[in-house]
Parts: C-alpha cells; sequence; structure tokens
C-alpha cells in the first residue's frame, strides 16, 4: 500500500491517519509486447483485485503467458505500466512470487525437492547465506502444505509432473509473498494434484493473499476463480466471473474455435451469468 501520513491536531497530539483506499494487488496499463514484428500483447488494461483468485484466460497463442512475464519484467515491455498494490513494480518485487510452466524447468537439473523450495528465501538469506532454523522450518511447513514433506530428499527429476508442480507451489508460499503469479498452474498434473493446488490457493485467498494465473480449462473457471481477463492478444473482456465469463465474451474471445456445445457445458443453461 502506498505509505500515509500522520497528521497533529491543534493541540499537537498525532492523529491516526485516514485509513487508505483498497490499492488492486496488480494493475496493467497499456502493456504492449512485441516479438520481431508482431504484437504478442498488445495496449492491454486490466486491473487484478487483491484478496482474490483471478484466471487469464484464451486461446492458444493469446499472449496470456507473455502478459503475466510482462507483468513480472522477465520479458520486455514495449510500452506500459504495471502496479503492484499501488506502486511501481521495480520497488514491489518482494510481495510477489513466481509459478513458472512446469515444460519451462530443466528438469534434470541435479537438485533436492529441499533446495528447491529454498530458492524461495534467497531473497532474505542471501544466495549463499545458511538457513536459520526457523527457515528451515518454513520449508518443511510449505512441503507439507503441498504433501510433499516425505519427497524432501528426492531428486527433482524424480518426481512426477504433479509432484513438480506442488514443489514449485511451495517454492513460492516459502516466499510468504502477497501476490502469487502462477503460469498454467494446473497444466499436466493429475486430478489430486489440481485439487491439492487449488485448496493451497483458496487458502491463501483467505488469508488476504491475491492470486492470478494463467488457465486453459475453461470448464472450471466459475468454479475456481473469482476475476476473469479475456485476452486474445487484446483484452476482450475483463471483471468478477459472473459478469465477465459470458457467451458473449467467449464468442469474442475464441471465435468458431468452441463450439456451441462447448459453450453450453461451461455455462450455466442460457450460456449467459
Amino acid at each position: 500500500m502506498q505509505p500515509t501520513l500522520t497528521v497533529a491536531a491543534e493541540d499537537g497530539r498525532p492523529v491516526a491517519p485516514a485509513a487508505p483506499p483498497a490499492e488492486a494487488a496488480l494493475v496493467l496499463r497499456g502493456l504492449t509486447v512485441s516479438y520481431g514484428e508482431s504484437a504478442a500483447v498488445f495496449s492491454v488494461d486490466a486491473t487484478f483485485p487483491a484478496g482474490a483468485m483471478s484466471a487469464i484466460v484464451g486461446p492458444n497463442g493469446a499472449g496470456k503467458s507473455t502478459l503475466l512475464k510482462a507483468a513480472l519484467g522477465v520479458v520486455p515491455r514495449v510500452s506500459g505500466e504495471v502496479t503492484v498494490f499501488g506502486t511501481p513494480l521495480a520497488s514491489a518485487r518482494d510481495r510477489i512470487a513466481y509459478v513458472p510452466q512446469r515444460a519451462s524447468v530443466d528438469w534434470d537439473f541435479p537438485t533436492r525437492v529441499r533446495d528447491v523450495v529454498e530458492m524461495g528465501l534467497y531473497r532474505e538469506a542471501g544466495l549463499f547465506g545458511r538457513l536459520s532454523g526457523a527457515r528451515a522450518r518454513r520449508v518443511a511447513q510449505c512441503l507439507d502444505r503441498v504433501g510433499m514433506a516425505d519427497f524432501a530428499d528426492r531428486q527433482i527429476g524424480q518426481l512426477s509432473g504433479g509432484q513438480q508442480q506442488r514443489v514449485f507451489l511451495a517454492r513460492a508460499l516459502a516466499q510468504e509473498a502477497e501476490l502469487y503469479l502462477l503460469d498454467e498452474p494446473f497444466a499436466g498434473v493429475d486430478a489430486a494434484t489440481e485439487r491439492a493446488i487449488v485448496e493451497v490457493l483458496a487458502a491463501l485467498r483467505s488469508e488476504g493473499r491475491s492470486i492470478v494465473a494463467v488457465h486453459h480449462d475453461l470448464a472450471t473457471v466459475r468454479d475456481y476463480f473469482d476475476h476473469v481477463l479475456l485476452l486474445n492478444v487484446r483484452r476482450v473482456a475483463e471483471g468478477p466471473v459472473a459478469t465477465a465469463f459470458t457467451a458473449e465474451t467467449l464468442e469474442a474471445a475464441y471465435g468458431g474455435r468452441l463450439s456451441t456445445s462447448h459453450v453450453g457445458e461451461i455455462l450455466p443453461a442460457g450460456g449467459r451469468a
């Protein structure tokens, strides 16, 4: 949140400042990213509310992962501004945790599960710092929270895809961030892992944390998320799931890629909120 000022009454006594207005967790303004001559994301405005689970959905090639990475500063922006809880991205990085796509990770790297989760503490302890007892306990607690405590000494490449995803979520949990950005956290995982991840994310939301996730399964958007951005290079629609995730916005985002029967399976009767 923006810092607040303490003012003084006429007698010199400090007066508590008025509560600042609630800030959005993540705000994008005019975000554009290009690869060569083509715009992967073009002039996107989006406001993701604090204390909510938000989804970024759209067809393949719509720029969903690019948008998330640009919001993090992982890929360069041609233009646009990013603010996190009302402050510029550069001064808010310690408030963000990121879970990348599992396919983008070198799983053959010789490291143990606990080592991966410890990476979430490097900002606190330093690259070569020793973990205190409290931090080591935090690593163990995060692994337990995602159901991976028994695999702490397993080499990361020996895990299944769902187990690997749980470990990367545990690394994000270790950061104790306020905003969690996840790039397709449910891609390629089994049903049990998906349920476990959803439960952890819902618990984070109940703690007042904010989640923004690139999501590919339209059938679960209404079950899992509060807020949605439909994207196809440009912003198509954005808002609460109940009002922004409709037959009209799906048609605008996906065009002829979704059949009428498919839309009927995704949405309630009538195809509208």
